[in-house]
């Protein structure tokens, strides 16, 4: 049975309870541009398209946060538990929050009370990746948008649930999967578009963004991330991507990989999407020599037509699984138009935002061993020998030679989002220390199967902390301080006017932190692993604090010996909300 067949008696049920109802406006394109500077509202995954994580709220500051309390709780309920990555949206009183195995809920804001629940109908044989996870989704006009398990984009009714639209992205028993929030831009041409990536990287699909009509999901451009594939715009082939062979040998750019699996972020100010491109396919560098173009990079894409304005690769010919999803902030640096990102191959790089020229770059994790620094390009400075060797130098050609590289392929950061003060003018990044045992092996392309060609093993580096929230000056490279955790970090990260940084930790701690000094200064058990960034907005004269707690994700199916370390951690699923008693906020 369809959800939305249920949708009038479970609206009409939550009526009985009690449930707010609030006159609801579309979500119009200006407030999603807008999204950072207004505080009764999130609309945007990133508090904002340049994705700074930043609300200028400062109700709930340095001197009362110690008095922090929860307003509500609701459990996402059902055994579909696993990791929960979702940043939740929150728009006239109504939350949106998407869940594990592609669901997703509207909840009253007031009373933590479900309005309504759907959920996708997932086809068996379907090949996530790192857990069936869901990052969130978009609002624009009346529809919620969220993507699926399966490779579908599902456009809902925001008061009811009910299908409006459903567009597959792309086939899933190829490998394709889609977990990220799709992002909302303006274009002049078509009207906003929703901007989708691929995820599916492992399993040889070809990476590419494609832009859709909001009101119909009808497609409008597709770019591909790896060089020789062709564009399309309105039906029609457009431009291709680089220039076929100049980076990639042979016919290996066919299944190239270059997921772009994390989504993006835009700037309005120079009217630019951009997106990470992950890792190259196969893991087996040795197969594929050259800088495999785009794969690891970043784009900067224009939404009226898919073209890409320039590409920053930050791992050539990538032999890690490093990745280059990593979300680019926007930002401003000593009057240059200026974006950062942490990449998973342990450098933070900062660069113009209209050309994509590097700025600078530096370590933002230790004991990196693949590269010995970045040059004045902010390409990187191979170490030869901490390459994985290629199977046909060993006598029987099964298994090449075993290196210890950091940081390990799950990076110095992965999907947990950082975020940037301008008042501070420091980045909060969510960091990781850990290296990996790695072998390249041969592989051969099969249409639904891994596409890996290496065997890994993730260890500890440190004794007493893998995970490392740091606060980073981009301006110098120094990190002005860092707290550590004894678990990896996996979940993003907020920061406010209030001089507060937030995030949790897979003990089940959402913390908050002095902006300035790291002092903690409340934390909270959630009773789970917190994998999930949080959010701020302001109801009824109220701040509000929010985050989906939910243990799961890459790191238990990944983390080989580090996984081991934090296997009692307890799944969960629950939306906790957080604001001040209403004495403590008066003073």
């Amino acid at each position: 049975m369809k959800t939305w067949r249920w949708l009038a008696t479970t609206s009409a049920f939550a009526l009985s309870l009690g449930i707010s109802t609030v006159a609801r406006a579309d979500v119009s394109i200006e407030d999603i541009v807008n999204d950072a500077k207004t505080t009764q509202d999130v609309v945007t995954a990133g508090l904002g398209g340049q994705g700074q994580r930043y609300s200028p709220l400062n109700q709930i500051n340095k001197d009362n946060v110690s008095s922090l309390v929860p307003a509500w709780a609701m459990s996402l309920g059902g055994e579909k538990m696993r990791g929960q990555e979702s940043q939740p949206l929150v728009k006239d009183g109504i939350m949106y929050v998407t869940g594990s195995y592609s669901r997703i809920w509207a909840i009253d804001i007031k009373t933590g009370h479900e309005i309504w629940e759907y959920n996708a109908r997932l086809p068996e044989g379907i090949l996530p990746c790192c857990d069936v996870v869901n990052r969130g989704a978009a609002l624009i006009g009346d529809k919620v948008i969220f993507g699926t398990l399966d490779a579908k984009l599902v456009a809902l009714n925001q008061k009811t649930g009910k299908v409006v639209w459903t567009k597959e992205i792309d086939d899933f028993k190829g490998g394709y999967s889609y977990t990220a929030p799709p992002l909302i831009v303006p274009s002049k041409a078509f009207g906003p578009l929703v901007v989708t990536g691929v995820s599916g990287g492992e399993f040889g699909i070809v990476g590419r963004v494609d832009a859709r009509k909001a009101d119909n999901g009808e497609l409008v451009w597709t770019r591909p991330t790896i060089e020789g594939h062709m564009g399309t715009l309105n039906g029609a082939e457009s431009t291709m991507t680089g220039k076929k062979n100049e980076t990639w040998k042979g016919d290996l750019w066919k299944t190239g990989g270059g997921a772009t699996w994390l989504g993006g972020t835009y700037d309005s100010e120079t009217n630019t999407i951009f997106i990470g491109s992950g890792n190259p396919a196969p893991w087996n560098s040795h197969m594929r020599p050259g800088d495999n173009r785009w794969s690891c990079s970043r784009l900067a894409i224009d939404p009226e037509t898919g073209n890409i304005k320039w590409g920053f690769q930050t791992t050539p010919n990538d032999g890690w699984d490093f990745d280059g999803v990593n979300e680019v902030v926007s930002f401003d640096l000593d009057g240059t138009k200026a974006a950062a990102t942490a990449d998973r191959n342990g450098f933070f790089y900062v660069l113009n935002r209209e050309n994509g020229k590097f700025i600078r770059g530096f370590p933002f994790v230790e004991k990196i061993t693949w590269a010995s620094g970045l040059d004045e390009n902010g390409r990187p400075k191979f170490v030869a020998d901490n390459r994985p060797g290629d199977p046909k130098d060993a006598k029987d050609g099964k298994q090449g030679k075993s290196v210890f590289a950091v940081p390990s392929f799950l990076g110095g950061k992965n999907q947990q989002p950082m975020a940037y003060s301008p008042d501070t003018k420091l980045f909060y990044v969510p960091a990781n220390e850990w290296g990996m045992d790695i072998h390249n092996e041969p592989v051969t392309y099969k249409k639904g199967a891994a596409y890996l060609g290496a065997g890994f093993t993730i260890k500890r580096i440190f004794e007493d902390h893998i995970g490392s929230l740091k606060a980073i000056d981009p301006a110098s490279g120094k990190i002005v301080w860092q707290v550590n955790n004894n678990a990896p970090l996996w979940g993003g990260v907020l920061t406010t006017g209030g001089g507060l940084v937030v995030y949790g930790t897979p003990e089940g701690d959402l913390k908050i932190v002095d902006d300035k000094t790291g002092k903690e200064l409340w934390h909270f058990n959630t009773g789970s692993g917190i994998v999930a960034p949080p959010i701020t907005w302001e109801q009824d004269g109220e701040q509000m604090i929010s985050v989906i707690s939910g243990w799961g994700g890459a790191v238990p199916l990944w983390g080989g010996e580090v996984a081991k370390t934090i296997q009692h951690l307890n799944q969960g699923g629950m939306v906790w909300t957080f604001k001040l008693p209403k004495k403590t906020a008066s003073n």
